[in-house]
């Protein structure tokens, strides 16, 4: 088993400095990659990570939810470009970065979300992804 994170990561970044096997990253750059990734073949399923998450974004592979269903106010982040994802957010991260999301988009309360394309997404960012690169 591994871990996984969805497409609620905002890039806060609490999650990879607990991780005792430096397995999580920023994606790069992030209007391609905009969430942090998880290496499925250095995670050792701790799982420091998941309760570090102010979004509630990680999850257990197996347990990505299929049908996640809102409780409205959470926000999802995609690549830019992706249609239905017009809203910019701007924070900053863990250690006073600044954030910006070019794709974002609030969920309605009881709006129902799949989430395990992440689990792709996630395999795509470590084998072929520009932001793997990125780390180089």
């Amino acid at each position: 088993m591994t871990y996984v994170i969805t497409s609620m990561c905002l890039r806060e970044g609490s999650c990879a400095p607990v991780c005792p096997v430096d397995c999580i990253v920023a994606g790069k750059p992030a209007s391609e990659w905009p969430q942090y990734y998880i290496d499925r073949d250095t995670c050792i399923d701790c799982g420091a990570c998941v309760s570090e998450c102010p979004y509630g974004a990680i999850f257990p592979e197996e347990e990505v939810p299929e049908a996640y269903v809102a409780q409205g106010g959470e926000r999802l982040s995609m690549p830019a470009n992706t249609p239905g994802f017009a809203e910019i957010y701007e924070d900053v991260d863990i250690n006073g970065n600044p954030i910006r999301l070019e794709a974002t988009r609030v969920l309605d309360e009881g709006e129902t979300v799949d989430f395990t394309p992440s689990i792709q997404v996630n395999v795509d960012f470590y084998e072929s992804g520009p932001g793997y690169h990125a780390l180089d």
